[in-house]
């Protein structure tokens, strides 16, 4: 009984010291905690908003990036495109000439082969001439004296 008695006593004297945590608690809540989470939060909302602002900048950066690399591939293929143009160009502009030249070949050829044949011509004429020239003369070498041969006797 005298333990009872104890606690009964010990409980009332620790009555003042609870109401006085439950006082320091309710001021702590309402002045100091709701503030403090109120500030937390805002915050949390504050850095939340940074951070998807960075992701955002950071994708618009990622499609600024991806655009220019396109504009920057396009562009190549251009400059590809018109340097394969102009060596095309040259090409056929070789080949033209090319042909030119083979084109104005075969026509010095054509005309030394023309002249050519014409002196062979003349060259073949001028013997046949020369044959026959020759022919009379061996023909009136050869029946002279026999001419005169047959006239004398």
């Amino acid at each position: 009984m005298e333990t009872l008695r104890q606690l009964g006593e010990l409980l009332l004297t620790s009555i003042p010291a609870i109401i006085s945590i439950l006082i320091v608690w309710g001021a702590y809540q309402s002045l100091v905690y709701r503030r403090l989470h109120q500030v937390l939060v805002e915050r949390h909302a504050r850095t939340e908003g940074a951070v998807q602002s960075a992701h955002e900048q950071i994708a618009s950066a990622e499609k600024r990036t991806s655009e220019y690399e396109q504009k920057l591939r396009d562009a190549r293929s251009q400059v590809y495109k018109a340097q394969e143009a102009q060596h095309r160009q040259i090409m056929e502009h070789r080949s033209s000439a090319l042909a030119e030249a083979r084109k104005h070949a075969d026509e010095m050829l054509d005309r030394a082969r023309a002249a050519t044949m014409q002196e062979l011509e003349a060259a073949k004429a001028a013997l046949q001439k020369q044959a026959d020239s020759l022919a009379d003369e061996i023909i009136d070498s050869i029946l002279r004296p026999a001419a005169a041969t047959e006239g004398g006797r």
